[in-house]
């Protein structure tokens, strides 16, 4: 199995497990990525996703070189690998926990991810330049970072370490190598506490200023929010509040 997939408390780990080859996206590495993501989506135990590489090496260097070579591939088919919000549409709240370098293919499934937690010796690049191949799929970067930002991430094709990425917004956490698992499921678990209804609505909200003006942005955000302040969900948080016990979601 090049692509491991587990549940640890209402967080669903999607692992490419391919630490001698860098976790390269080999096609198997690509199929599986394609099943677990299905799978995430369709899993009522798995409120958050966290997608990751096996070894503290790589989070995933990209494209498996060596198999483009042998079948000489040009523009890569849309469905070549899962592009959150793009290919496939994920609902609930994804997070790529960065262990090592994530480059081209690599960079493109942490950028896609919702949130990111990098360990400190983590490094990100868009490196098509370098290779003569292309990066079509990075058209959201200057939306996640400054424009200059992302011209000069484009153009050079050079590493970027952990620190600047979270200085210029790509990442949202660094940690210890040691921590990164553990940091990871910490803020997963928090994410999955919360009503999940809510937290799926304030996901779209999110991505709304990339797609609309403001003024359209607004409307389908009261349009996304409605069935959210109708639902049951919306009547048990406050009256957990003036309980004073836990709230139980129930999604509906």
């Amino acid at each position: 199995m090049s692509v491991t997939y587990d549940v640890v408390d209402g967080v669903a780990w999607l692992t490419i497990d391919r630490p001698e080859a860098r976790n390269a996206l080999s096609k198997e590495v690509r199929d599986g990525l394609w099943e677990g993501a299905r799978r995430f989506a369709a899993d009522d135990s798995a409120a958050v996703l966290v997608l990751t590489g096996a070894g503290d090496k790589a989070f995933c260097a990209g494209g498996d070189l060596k198999e483009m070579a042998e079948t000489s591939l040009e523009v890569p088919p849309p469905d070549f690998l899962p592009q959150f919000g793009r290919n496939i549409e994920i609902e609930k709240p994804t997070i790529a926990a960065v262990n090592g370098v994530a480059y081209a293919g690599g960079f493109l499934l942490a950028q896609q991810c919702d949130l990111v937690v990098a360990a400190e010796h983590a490094r990100f690049a868009v490196s098509e330049v370098k290779v003569g191949r292309g990066s079509p799929w990075a058209a959201p970067l200057s939306w996640l970072v400054p424009p200059r930002v992302a011209l000069e991430i484009l153009l050079t094709g050079d590493p970027v370490d952990a620190a600047r990425a979270r200085e210029v917004g790509l990442v949202n956490h660094v940690v210890p190598a040691a921590e990164l698992r553990a940091r990871t499921q910490e803020l997963a678990a928090r994410i999955a506490a919360n009503a999940p209804l809510s937290v799926r609505a304030a996901k779209r909200t999110a991505y709304l200023s990339a797609e609309h003006d403001r003024d359209e942005a607004y409307a389908r955000a009261e349009e996304i929010w409605a069935p959210v302040y109708r639902s049951a969900d919306a009547q048990e948080g406050p009256a957990a509040f003036r309980d004073k016990r836990t709230p139980v979601w129930t999604g509906r």
